[in-house]
């Protein structure tokens, strides 16, 4: 499964999250996540799919089972890190965010 560690770290790395992060937002410890990235093991079905969620992926790109056809932009890269932090977000700090965004958007469009 050395393909599925790299994609894991690869993926991690293009979100900007650290190992410590992806395995707190997927409810894991840092050492049982060590073990997913270092190859020594292999998660179970319902691990993978909290991993994928959280690094804004799926299983089957996770495991080298399908190929990304058309190569990600500077801007989908932004995007999918956007989500994934917003997705380790409380309700009470989603509206801030919201907030902070709507202010970016309306500053760019005058």
């Amino acid at each position: 499964m050395e393909s599925f560690a790299a994609n894991l770290k690869k993926r991690a790395y293009e979100l900007g999250l650290s190992n410590a992060e992806v395995a707190r937002r997927a409810g894991l410890t840092e050492r049982r996540y060590g073990n997913y990235i270092t190859g020594r093991r292999e998660p179970d079905l319902a691990t993978l799919v909290r991993i994928a969620n959280v690094l804004e992926s799926t299983p089957n790109a996770l495991l080298d089972f399908e190929k990304d056809a058309t190569p990600r932009t500077t801007g989908d890269l932004l995007k999918a890190k956007i989500a994934s932090a917003v997705n380790a977000l409380k309700d009470s700090d989603l509206e801030v965010v919201a907030i902070a965004i709507e202010a970016v958007a309306n500053h760019r469009t005058r």
